[in-house]
């Protein structure tokens, strides 16, 4: 019988030596090369989509094709110029410690799975509360984004909130239970509500309330919405940074308003509360750590690989008693932290890794330089493609979210030659390759979003852009 470990070591020697090749050619050409996909759909499949072969390939060979196949289909996301949703870069310790993560290849369920990976965690949870200020007793779980943190909050507000009124959700499921009533603002984001509907809550039980002229929560429709059934369990949603202009609302006046009706307030944090680390931005957040429960990205501002959020609540036994499991077939740590206790996932990625190694990389003034020069590259684009002629400024950065319109030339222009004309300018913008944008609807009106989470983004990839955006308005 064949011995499958007969040329292991060669076979994985040469394609990690062709993986790392490539892998550095791709992050050296980001400056030269288009940061928009330039392969349509038809030619991507004809690339990449062929009968399974019967036979083995020799491992070099797939990654080789692999590159090759890809080829034209990949964003630059990865660089300076890529301004569209909020998608971070990757920090060197942080995509190195993956590399690891892969061929350390530990099951980061509990601590019998790997010691390393819970010890880790256990450190990465402590130092991120330490950073974003919040309770140094509250629980976190490490998941795979924002989306799975508001689904692992929303869990313990859920059976904390139906506790209180003698409903074991877990045993019982929703069938019956007391109705919780889940109120936020216009501006929430759409992972929230999915959250909601997995849950099983139903997006029919949320209502939406009025923002001021500064995306904000008007504090006057919450009390008053939550006066209307001043005992009902309720979940209310606070944002720190919205996906639009990164508004963040008024916690220091909202959650006092909330905790009069025994509310469980959550906060979508998943970019903006990472303002916590800077000292020109911390005061964006005053008052949140006076929630219940909060939600945000690593692979945003802190840099790290796709497949990282961070979860952190409150009360850790309602946290611990929406997720916990037992079997007789497991080792379960009597001191130790056993992660599948705290997050949605059984076998798991050990995320861990690369969080640790960005943190250990930026220290804390790195990551708060981090965030001040991205704010502050995002508050020059926005205001100097804004000067430009048919250009105009929807919203001024306050932090690393922007808003910028075009305007449509022809004589007797109305809002929708404008819309249509903004998404036209955007399409062109990414023929040129120069730069990445995406469009949106705000208060009505179509705009070009600008989000600038990279930490590679640099003063030339400013100027660069703008005279980008100055050539295709010409």
């Amino acid at each position: 019988m064949e011995n499958p470990t007969i040329g292991i070591t060669s076979d994985l020697r040469q394609a990690l030596d062709c993986a790392h090749q490539h892998a550095l050619l791709h992050l050296d050409s980001l400056d030269q090369t288009s940061v928009a996909a330039t392969a349509d759909l038809e030619t991507l499949r004809a690339q990449i989509y062929k009968p399974l072969a019967q036979q083995r390939l020799a491992p070099e060979q797939v990654i080789e094709e692999l590159v090759r196949d890809v080829g034209g289909g990949l964003l630059g996301s990865a660089g300076g110029r890529f301004f569209g949703w909020v998608i971070g870069g990757v920090l060197p310790a942080a995509m190195a410690a993956d590399w690891l993560t892969s061929a350390w290849q530990q099951n980061a369920a509990m601590y019998a799975c790997s010691p390393a990976a819970s010890v880790v965690e256990e450190t990465v949870g402590g130092w991120l509360k330490e950073i974003l200020g919040l309770p140094s007793a509250a629980s976190f779980a490490l998941v795979s984004g924002c989306q799975m943190a508001h689904v692992t909050c929303l869990a313990a507000a859920r059976h904390a909130l139906l506790a209180k009124r003698g409903w074991d959700v877990e045993a019982e499921g929703l069938f019956g239970a007391p109705p919780i009533r889940i109120l936020s603002s216009s501006e929430r984001h759409g992972s929230f509500e999915r959250a909601v509907r997995m849950l099983g809550f139903g997006h029919a039980r949320i209502k939406l309330l009025p923002v001021d002229a500064q995306g904000r929560l008007v504090a006057e429709a919450l009390s008053a919405e939550l006066e209307k059934e001043p005992t009902a369990p309720t979940i209310v949603l606070l944002q720190a940074g919205d996906i639009n202009i990164g508004a963040y609302d008024s916690f220091a006046t909202l959650i006092p308003i909330a905790r009069r009706h025994e509310a469980w307030v959550h906060v979508d944090g998943a970019f903006g509360l990472w303002a916590a680390a800077s000292p020109r931005m911390k005061h964006l957040v005053a008052g949140v750590e006076q929630a219940d429960s909060w939600a945000t990205d690593g692979h945003k501002w802190l840099n790290v690989p796709f497949d990282s959020g961070f979860a952190f609540v409150a009360d850790s036994e309602s946290h611990r008693a929406s997720l916990a499991i037992r079997a007789a077939y497991l080792t379960h740590a009597t001191e130790a932290r056993d992660q599948v206790e705290w997050n949605p996932e059984w076998s798991r990625r050990s995320r861990c890794f690369p969080a640790y190694a960005a943190l250990r990389q930026l220290g804390r003034d790195g990551l708060a330089e981090v965030v001040e020069r991205c704010c502050r590259h995002a508050h020059s684009l926005v205001m100097g493609i804004g000067a430009l002629p048919g250009a105009e400024v929807l919203w001024e950065p306050t932090i690393n979210q922007g808003l910028v319109r075009f305007l449509n030339p022809m004589s007797g222009a109305v809002e929708a030659d404008h819309d249509r004309w903004t998404d036209e300018v955007i399409a062109k913008i990414l023929t040129t390759g120069e730069a990445f944008f995406g469009g949106t609807t705000w208060h009505g009106r179509r705009a070009m979003r600008i989000s600038v989470c990279n930490w590679r983004t640099s003063e030339s990839d400013v100027a660069r852009v703008v005279e980008a955006v100055a050539r295709v308005l010409k």
